[in-house]
């Protein structure tokens, strides 16, 4: 049901930040892409997710590395130990230009409480706006719909072992890459990500249950948007979604997929597979000619 926390969804945030240029390159560095980091350069999609990140104190984390949720938070304080971020809707209204200095504006959307075969689940949709000031009113440059969902802890037996082989598809572009423990722990430093499934093996194993570091899933996501631009040069990404199904592990080959829809030739449908052949995200890119 939804308004488990009644007034929640009336909550706002506003946060203010630089596309700052030295982020940019950091993340480009990390990813080794090259591209044009001067001001007024366009900002990459997927790469908004560089800013507007809580930067809480150390003694105010959880054992996870997230912050505790207090009732101060603009995210409600669900009862449940595990977070992650479970997909997203985002519109590219228009480039965002490095060096800009940004605003985003938050919203909850809705809260929703459901039962899974782990038990417990709560689903919470927030919306960003990120606008820049034009003479004197805030223009929307991206707005995105994120998921974000809270589970109960499990113990590490009780993750399936199973593995779903991803299902034919006619793929037109593939690229493949392994993420390695650099790549993982220079995106959680440039996200100020502290959750310890990315660089505390022990922890990801032993409290949480994976096999390994799991790759983050936003850093899924920023390659596939990226993958997608590549597959049509010509174009500019207008709009992309996605849904994360399985985690996919440091040092373990993952591959972008991409095809174009057979309804619809301004959309690629895309996933990202791994090295066991399932499917771990699921996405769908929107491109216009430029």
């Amino acid at each position: 049901m939804d308004n488990l926390f009644p007034g929640w969804t009336h909550r706002t945030e506003v946060l203010r930040q630089r596309i700052d240029p030295s982020a940019v390159s950091a993340l480009a560095a990390t990813l080794d892409f090259t591209i044009e980091h001067a001001e007024g350069k366009r900002l990459p999609p997927g790469w908004h997710w560089l800013f507007f990140n809580p930067v809480a104190r150390r003694s105010s984390l959880g054992e996870d590395g997230h912050p505790i949720r207090e009732a101060s938070s603009f995210l409600p304080p669900v009862p449940l130990p595990r977070r992650m971020w479970a997909g997203s809707r985002i519109r590219y209204l228009s480039e965002l230009p490095i060096c800009a200095e940004a605003t985003r504006s938050s919203r909850i959307l809705h809260i929703t409480n459901k039962e899974g075969r782990a038990g417990r689940l709560c689903f919470v949709t927030v919306e960003h706006r990120i606008a820049i000031n034009c003479k004197g009113k805030p223009v929307d440059y991206i707005v995105e719909e994120q998921d974000i969902v809270y589970r109960e802890a499990v113990q590490p037996i009780s993750r399936p072992a199973n593995v779903v082989a991803a299902p034919d598809a006619p793929v037109q572009w593939r690229e493949r890459l392994t993420p390695d423990n650099t790549m993982l722990f220079r995106y959680s430093a440039l996200t100020f990500n502290g959750h310890r499934i990315h660089y505390d093996q022990s922890y990801a194993r032993d409290v949480e249950g994976y096999r390994d570091l799991v790759v983050h899933g936003p850093l899924t996501a920023t390659l596939l948007q990226n993958f997608a631009q590549d597959c049509k040069p010509q174009s500019k990404l207008s709009a992309f979604e996605f849904k994360g199904l399985s985690p996919l592990f440091v040092n373990e080959t993952l591959e972008l997929q991409a095809w174009c829809d057979p309804d619809d030739g301004s959309r690629l449908n895309m996933r990202a597979v791994d090295s066991r052949g399932a499917i771990a995200m699921q996405a769908t890119a929107h491109l216009e000619d430029m």
